[in-house]
């Protein structure tokens, strides 16, 4: 789908910034609005949509169970 968003987690990632995720969550948000930039009717609706994702984002890589690597 978006061939720009890279894996997040090891052992493709060793470390994840928030910067990554946030990134990773636009390019989401960007491919399936069809909007790179959002009019300022669609601004609010861009930027939550981005911060859910964002959070879901971080929740999964947190709770992601690797084999082989042991969790911090």
């Amino acid at each position: 789908m978006c061939r720009s968003i890279k894996t997040l987690r090891p052992p493709y990632a060793d470390e994840v910034t928030e910067g990554d995720v946030r990134a990773a969550a636009l390019q989401y948000v960007r491919k399936i609005s069809g909007f790179r930039q959002p009019a300022a009717h669609n601004a609010a609706a861009f930027e939550q949509a981005v911060d859910e994702i964002e959070q879901a984002t971080a929740k999964l890589l947190a709770s992601l169970q690797v084999r082989g690597q042991t969790r911090a």
